[in-house]
């Protein structure tokens, strides 16, 4: 070869797909693992005040996946609620998303919740964020994603042994059995969250799991603080205030379900009380209106009565071996209107639904139980045949009551003319003073002897009058 000849350069040779591999596997070790460095992520496209549209995740997002959103107010967390062939809409955690046009977004996958026993008297978020000031949470071993918790058909205990709330007008006229979903019906300010509380108080159950939702925020702790007291000890609250997001009011009940389903498979008696329902359902119609899915009835969306029994069907008996979920839910009837869209969805899936009226509560009778509508669809098992009896009869001698008020205040009932009326306008009143109790006092452990005791004790000083 010439001085002046160019010197061939040999081929460049690159590494072999095997060799590439090892030296990515030998990088992402020492650089602390693949999933620090890779993550699969795309870009807002679209930015609302309830939602953002990410392009780039659609190949490998799933309904309900958590995202981090890295923009310039720092990490923020939000939920896929619907997924197109180019672009996904997310619902931010945050009440402002504060998201950009071009901002990165990062797929986490679905939340999990992982309870644990030392999460009794702790106060939490619909994210398991600690809220109540204490120390960090500790992580259960068992995480659950929400699939697969509801135990089939024919695999659920049968529902038979009845307990005793403390509530006698609940114990008398609508006896409740561990397993079983009561709704308490009422409008606002008539007394629903106070006889919440009193049933929360129930010492039949290892476990009490609140679910508050769209609550006031300064009711929050005065409702834990005061009105659950000395049961917070055995009590997870999950809490959602309305100043929050929709994603954030969606999201508790089901928090509040995952932990109270850890609790029944670990053995417990579970009572599980959510206030309210209807707000869980405003906040369905919120989200699935901002992804464009059109109202059926009175602007809820159709998703919204699917949700509600894939919610509700969670609670009740477990499997053989297992313990039960008894749920109270609080329904806010709006107006008072008993036949709303929710209200007439939910008390369809309920085992039984108390009323509370707004005319009981304003005459100064509380609990404000309306004991003809209320109903128990399992009382026969927690009834004896003698107290079945009597309670037909208490509703007989109440009903004739009520119908004749208007009669009466007339002043057209004379008495001896009706041997029934003559004996319900005698009993009603003392049984209305019966059935009155507040939380400050004793439970009942017996409300028929207690029933009994009274009316003989004020039939005794009339006598003696």
């Amino acid at each position: 070869m010439s001085p002046t000849q160019p010197m061939m350069r040999a081929p460049e040779r690159h590494p072999e797909p095997e060799n590439r591999l090892a030296v990515l596997e030998r990088m992402l070790s020492r650089f602390g693992g693949g999933q620090a460095l890779l993550k699969r992520g795309g870009l807002i496209t679209e930015v609302t005040s309830t939602h953002y549209k990410v392009r780039g995740l659609s190949e490998v997002a799933r309904l309900g996946d958590l995202v981090e959103h890295r923009g310039h107010a720092g990490t923020r967390r939000g939920e896929v609620v619907k997924i197109a062939r180019d672009e996904v809409v997310v619902a931010p955690f945050e009440r402002s998303s504060d998201a950009g046009i071009g901002d990165a977004v990062f797929r986490r996958g679905p939340l999990t919740v992982t309870p644990h026993v030392s999460w009794r008297g702790r106060a939490i978020d619909a994210l398991t964020r600690p809220i109540d000031g204490g120390p960090a949470l500790v992580r259960g071993d068992d995480a659950s994603d929400g699939n697969g918790a509801t135990p089939g058909a024919m695999s659920r205990q049968r529902v038979g042994t009845s307990f005793m709330t403390g509530v006698r007008v609940i114990d008398i006229f609508t006896p409740l059995c561990f397993g079983q979903r009561l709704g308490i019906f009422a409008g606002s300010g008539v007394g629903k969250s106070t006889l919440l509380a009193m049933l929360a108080g129930a010492d039949a159950f290892d476990t009490v799991v609140v679910a508050l939702i769209g609550e006031r925020g300064r009711e929050v702790r005065e409702f834990l603080e005061d009105t659950i007291g000395e049961s917070m000890a055995k009590t997870v609250a999950v809490v959602a205030t309305s100043d929050e997001s929709a994603m954030m009011r969606r999201r508790a009940p089901d928090t509040a379900m995952r932990v109270a389903e850890h609790f029944r498979d670990q053995g417990h008696r579970v009572l599980l009380v959510l206030d309210s329902i209807t707000r869980f359902a405003h906040a369905l119609r919120e989200v699935a209106t901002g992804t464009g899915e059109p109202p059926v009835a009175r602007g809820y969306p159709a998703s919204v009565f699917t949700e509600l029994p894939k919610l509700l069907e969670r609670a009740g008996p477990g499997a053989e071996g297992k313990g039960s979920i008894t749920a109270i839910i609080s329904v806010l009837v709006d107006g008072d209107d008993h036949n709303d869209p929710v209200a007439d969805s939910v008390r369809g899936i309920l085992d039984g639904h108390v009323v509370l009226d707004r005319t009981i509560a304003e005459q100064g009778r509380y609990p404000p139980v309306n004991p003809l509508s209320s109903i128990s669809r399992l009382a026969g098992k927690a009834w004896s045949p003698e107290q079945r009896a009597l309670v037909t009869m208490l509703k007989s001698m109440i009903s004739r009551f009520e119908d004749t008020r208007d009669i009466r205040l007339l002043g057209a009932y004379q008495g001896g003319a009706d041997a029934e009326l003559d004996m319900a306008v005698r009993q009603v009143p003392l049984i209305y003073e019966a059935l009155t109790q507040s939380p400050k006092d004793r439970p009942s452990a017996d409300p028929f002897s207690d029933l009994a005791r009274h009316l003989k004790g004020k039939q005794s000083a009339d006598a003696g009058d």
